[in-house]
C-alpha cells in the first residue's frame, strides 16, 4: 500500500501554489485541500491519517512573513531587547535620593500625612459621625420602622421632650410618658435608643382602664451628650441620599 509520502509526491507539482497571482494561489490551496481529504480514504494506516491531517492543517494555515515570524518570538528573552521600565529612565541621582531615604524623615513625612488628613475634617463632618453612631445604637427592627414609616411630626415631639429631658434632669429623675399605640411607641423606644436612655413600658391601672406608661431613664454609665443632628434631620438627610 502507497504511504501518504509517495501519494503528495506525485502530486507536488500539480499544486505548485508558489506561482500565479494571489487568486490562483488561493485556488490551487483549495484544490490540494480537497486532494489531502480524498487520501483519507485510501489510506488505513494511523500514522499515515494523522500525518495527512498534519498537512491539511499546515495549508489552512496562511504562510507567514519575516517580521510575522518574528513577533511570534517578540516577548524577551526570545525577541527584541525589553523596553527600560520608567524606573530604568529615571534619573539616577532623583532615584537614588528616593530608594536611600533616611527612616527618620520617611516617619516624619507620614506622619505630617496623617495630620493634614485629620485637619481636613470640619464639625459638620463630626456631628455626622456621632449621628450614625447614634443611629446603630437603635435597634435594627426599630430602624427598619423609621424606613418603613417615618412620622416627623411625632418623631420631632418626641425629640423635644427627651432632649430637653437630658439637658435639665439630674441624677434618678425619669421622664414618663404615655403612648398607647403599640407602633408609636416602638418608635419612643427607638429615640430613647438614638438618645443613649433607657426606656421600659409598664402597665398601669386607672380605675377601670389599664394603661401604658414608658418610663425614660438616663443611663448610670455613659454620655448623654446630645448630637448636634437630631434623629428627624437624620432621618430627612437619609432620606434625600446625603447619607
Amino acid at each position: 500500500m502507497a504511504t501518504p509520502d509517495v501519494f503528495l509526491g506525485d502530486h507536488h507539482a500539480l499544486f505548485d501554489v508558489t506561482k500565479g497571482d494571489a487568486k490562483a494561489r488561493g485556488y490551487a490551496v483549495e484544490k490540494k485541500i480537497e486532494y489531502l481529504e480524498s487520501l483519507n480514504d485510501k489510506v488505513s494506516n494511523r500514522r499515515s491519517r494523522r500525518l495527512i491531517n498534519d498537512r491539511i492543517l499546515l495549508e489552512l494555515v496562511p504562510r507567514l512573513s519575516g517580521d510575522e515570524i518574528r513577533g511570534l518570538f517578540a516577548p524577551p528573552p526570545w525577541g527584541d531587547e525589553a523596553q527600560p521600565s520608567p524606573f530604568v529612565m529615571t534619573n539616577a541621582g532623583n532615584w537614588d535620593k528616593f530608594r536611600n531615604i533616611d527612616m527618620d524623615k520617611e516617619a516624619g513625612a507620614i506622619e505630617a500625612l496623617k495630620g493634614s488628613s485629620s485637619k481636613k475634617k470640619t464639625p459638620v463632618d463630626a456631628d455626622k459621625i456621632a449621628a450614625l453612631a447614634a443611629w446603630h445604637r437603635i435597634d435594627c427592627r426599630t430602624r427598619e420602622a423609621f424606613r418603613r414609616s417615618f412620622l416627623p411630626e411625632l418623631v420631632n415631639g418626641y425629640e423635644e421632650n427627651i432632649r430637653t429631658f437630658v439637658s435639665e434632669a439630674a441624677g434618678e429623675e425619669a421622664l414618663v410618658l404615655y403612648v398607647q399605640d403599640p407602633f408609636q411607641r416602638l418608635l419612643l423606644h427607638g429615640v430613647c435608643e438614638f438618645y443613649n436612655l433607657v426606656s421600659t413600658t409598664e402597665s398601669e391601672t386607672k380605675g377601670t382602664k389599664a394603661l401604658k406608661m414608658t418610663k425614660i431613664k438616663k443611663k448610670k454609665a455613659g454620655t448623654n451628650e446630645l448630637p448636634t443632628i437630631t434623629l428627624c434631620q437624620f432621618l430627612k438627610m437619609a432620606k434625600d441620599g446625603f447619607w
